[in-house]
């Protein structure tokens, strides 16, 4: 027997009254702006972020939000109670995915970071992600709470009925009224700070900056639509009050260069410059990007040569980027080869690594190219191998236009694009399964974790060091990858480090540093052996400090950075920037004393003084970084915009400079110096996204 329209409704229960009716249309369209909302607040609490954007992310998370009901109205009502139901678990698990992400890499990321994220072999980094999921599960359930409710008490809440088309259209309506009411909010209101929603809304950068005054919602909506129309950088150009900044009258030591004897050798000090006209080169410009940069550098003052200038002209050079390091953790006892590089050659009292997005491939972006990285988007080294990008004042293309054997090694396999973005720096680039297979593997030939830095010097070492020409070979370790557990780097150390006083973790930390030291004098060991360690000169850095672990920072030092929370997620508005104080390894067995250094300076100035110390033809007003020797003004630009210089440092969260010890400045002065550098760290974090999709070294230079 067929049944009537009547009677089929009747099987899915008792039909609602007009009014129950009406009150649950208004919860079934309200649904997915209030689990928006919802979300974002128990992001913004649970990750410590503030609330004085709430307007913003309000009124976004309703446009949003009645954009995904419009999506569950239309159909059939059990087709409706599906897609509600997904869509409902879907953009949770976004959400705890974000949340987690950010726990573990210290940042928040958009979809144009997930080919990166598909590239690299997550599977290393299993044991971080599960401890940090298993760790997370109250706040996961507090997240999934209104999905899972719907799951269960849907029908009885919301009822899964259908709506025609046309209430559909009405409620994407609705949707858009909000947004435009949104972009109201975002831009009319008087918001203040150095970043302002304004702004965020219209940069494809700062990621975290965009989740606090946005929202998750709208970073990850922008990130998708920059991904389909990128953005146009329409950055200043008010170059007025540049020229005057990075010349200062003081040396590396801190003396004032009036101070000098003028008996003794002339020294030259002329400009690092080359012979380029940037202000033709800005004429001739076939776009807006390439004009920007040829006028920004034109108009910063280069820095002079000086008395260390050629210092180890024709010299080998052997450069490390150290995973995970920190000079916290050097001990004259412990680590003596690290204790005795760090002292008896250049002294950096004031050498910062900042971490920056994607931590240790851009640890490198710094080191390497001397530029600060792209805060957002793909990792910056992997774009230039993406793209081919002119790097032409790396220290292997540099060294390589001078007739070195240029090598580089690394003991893993190919993360953040590292094959390409390596060989296109200009080494000849060995990683696993491309050239160095001669790695600890198990009987399956599977490369075993985490690989000790001394077997990776032994595996390698002969590749080089009996050449007849000068050699630069780059190594970037991996002992001291997270997490600090109980493996087989820690093996060789255990008895010795489980005596100090320390947690575990930090005890697992300091093995790793010990692997280093011994990787270090093994690599000394066969220089002196083979009749080279006087003319080599052994550079090294960390990639980034323990980010994960800075309870053992805290340990080390002996002192606290900031609230736990605040420094496992490196809010920077919340703690000690001497969380990133580290060590800079810059030695050789011909220097007959040390040399101290007193300025700031950070992994961006390593390249530019690396040139000028080898007596390279560069142009010192094309990188972000600085020669740490000359008598330029030290400076440090953190990810979030806040600075340091050795006048002062300045906090973009508070908005307030404090002049470092010694430093006397009137108001207004304060008041235009602290104006013209906010400039400048704007401009050196903005640039090296231009320069590497515009080619600018390129550009000027040619192929």
């Amino acid at each position: 027997m067929r049944l009537s329209k009547r009677s089929r409704r009747s099987y899915s229960g008792r039909r609602p009254s007009e009014a129950g009716r009406s009150t649950q249309t208004a919860v079934r369209v309200l649904l997915f702006p209030a689990l928006l909302l919802y979300l974002e607040l128990v992001l913004h609490i649970y990750m410590g972020m503030g609330l004085a954007h709430f307007p913003v992310w309000l009124v976004f998370s309703g446009a949003g939000g009645l954009l995904l009901s419009a999506v569950t109205v239309p159909f059939h009502r059990q087709a409706n109670a599906v897609i509600s139901k997904v869509l409902a678990v879907l953009v949770t698990l976004v959400y705890a995915v974000e949340l987690i992400a950010k726990k573990i890499l210290q940042t928040f990321y958009g979809f144009s970071a997930l080919k990166l994220a598909a590239g690299n072999r997550l599977t290393d980094y299993s044991d971080v992600i599960f401890s940090t999921v298993l760790h997370s599960i109250p706040i996961l359930l507090v997240l999934f709470l209104p999905a899972l409710f719907l799951l269960v008490l849907g029908e009885q809440m919301v009822g899964f009925w259908r709506f025609d088309a046309r209430f559909a259209v009405l409620v994407a309506a609705l949707a858009l009224v909000l947004h435009l009411l949104g972009l109201g909010v975002v831009g009319l209101l008087p918001w203040k700070g150095d970043l302002t929603p304004k702004q965020l809304y219209q940069m494809d950068t700062n990621l975290d900056d965009q989740v606090e005054q946005l929202g998750l919602w709208t970073m990850l909506r922008l990130d998708m639509k920059h991904m389909l129309f990128p953005v146009k950088h329409n950055l200043e150009d008010d170059f007025d009050a540049l020229g005057s900044l990075g010349a200062g009258s003081a040396d590396a030591s801190g003396a004032s260069s009036s101070t000098q004897e003028p008996e003794g050798p002339v020294i030259d000090t002329s400009p690092n410059v080359m012979d380029v006209d940037l202000a033709k080169l800005a004429e001739e410009a076939p776009n807006d990007d390439l004009k920007w940069l040829a006028n920004y550098f034109n108009s910063l003052t280069p820095t002079k040569k000086n008395e260390y200038t050629g210092m180890f002209e024709g010299y080998n050079v052997i450069q490390l980027v150290l995973e995970g390091f920190s000079g916290y953790v050097i001990d004259k006892d412990l680590t003596p080869t690290l204790y005795k590089l760090t002292h008896e050659g250049f002294i950096f009292n004031n050498y910062y690594t900042a971490l920056h997005y994607t931590s240790t491939s851009n640890g490198e972006c710094q080191t390497l190219l001397g530029l600060y990285p792209r805060n957002g988007g793909t990792a910056t080294m992997t774009r230039t191998g993406e793209l081919g990008t002119n790097a032409y004042f790396s220290l292997a293309q540099q060294l390589g236009r001078a007739g070195y054997q240029v090598m580089g090694f690394h003991p893993n396999g190919d993360m953040y694009g590292r094959l390409a973005s390596h060989i296109n720096l200009g080494y000849d680039w060995r990683q696993f399964e491309h050239g160095f297979d001669n790695l600890e593997v198990n009987d399956s030939g599977k490369l075993l974790w985490p690989q000790r830095d001394s077997y990776m010097v032994e595996a390698s070492v002969d590749e080089y060091i009996h050449s007849d020409k000068p050699f630069h070979v780059y190594y970037l370790t991996i002992s001291g990858h997270m997490p600090y557990s109980n493996n087989r780097v820690v093996a060789p150390y255990r008895e010795t480090v489980r005596a100090l006083p320390y947690s575990e973790t930090t005890q697992n930390y300091v093995a790793t540093a010990m692997e280093v030291d011994k990787a270090l004098e093994v690599l000394l060991q066969k220089l002196e052996a083979a009749g080279k360690l006087d003319k080599t000169l052994i550079v090294a850095t960390g990639d980034h400090i323990p980010y994960f672990n800075v309870d053992t920072l805290e340990e080390l030092a002996g002192k606290t950075f900031g609230s736990s929370d605040d420094l496992e997620r490196l809010k920077e508005g919340s703690i000690d920037f001497n969380v990133y104080k580290n060590s800079l390894i810059l030695w050789s067995a011909s220097m007959e004393e040390p040399v101290e250094v007193d300025k700031v300076c950070c992994q961006v100035d390593i390249l530019p003084t690396l040139s000028n110390l080898l007596g390279l033809e560069y142009d010192s007003r094309m990188l972000a970084g600085s020669d740490i020797l000359s008598d330029s003004e030290g400076l440090v630009v953190f990810t979030s915009r806040c600075w340091m210089s050795d006048k002062g440092f300045y906090n973009r969260f508070t908005q307030t400079f404090t002049p470092a010890e010694g430093v006397s400045m009137s108001p207004d002065e304060q008041e235009t110096y602290v104006a013209a550098m906010k400039k400048l760290a704007g401009y050196k974090l903005d640039c090296t996204h231009l320069i590497v999709e515009n080619d600018f070294y390129r550009y000027v230079f040619g192929g």
